[in-house]
């Protein structure tokens, strides 16, 4: 059963752990540790406003998302999100959860119209599930992250709400 519920300081440390696991770094601009638990602290402070979400999966946290709320008036109608599920919960409806949760607390409690994001070619099962969840893609950065070498596309999408 997926619950979802808002985040706790707690799920910071969750957070580190799941950004570490094997090849999430991939769709993620982090290279080391240091990155990994900065990236974490800014994605957990917009908790104070109410915009991360935790699920929970039979009551074991297993993924997070943030809302990256504007604070400019005239930008306050969009924003950004990210999303990460635990590698063990994937494929269990959980990103759908998550994701459909965020949707509606945009809406509804911070009044947005318009939710984007960023994902960088190859993460298909991402891309599968934001097409699937109504987002298109508006452009495509080539060249945005050069990783192991090689260079990968950032895909920016977004969906009105």
């Amino acid at each position: 059963m997926i619950e979802i519920r808002q985040a706790i300081d707690s799920d910071q440390a969750l957070l580190v752990e799941w950004l570490l696991q094997p090849g999430v770094l991939e769709g993620f601009p982090l290279t080391d540790l240091r990155e990994v638990e900065d990236a974490a602290r800014i994605w957990m402070s917009y908790n104070r406003f109410g915009a991360v979400l935790t699920a929970l999966y039979d009551g074991a946290p297993c993924g997070n998302a943030v809302l990256y709320l504007q604070p400019y008036k005239k930008l306050a109608h969009q924003c950004l999100f990210a999303i990460i599920i635990d590698e063990r919960f994937r494929g269990r409806g959980v990103g759908k959860a998550l994701l459909t949760a965020l949707m509606e607390l945009a809406k509804e409690k911070f009044h947005i119209s318009l939710l984007h994001l960023e994902v960088y070619e190859g993460n298909e099962a991402a891309i599968h599930l934001y097409k699937k969840l109504g987002f298109t893609e508006y452009g495509v950065q080539k060249h945005f992250v050069k990783s192991n070498g090689r260079y990968l596309a950032k895909i920016m999408m977004q969906r009105y709400i």
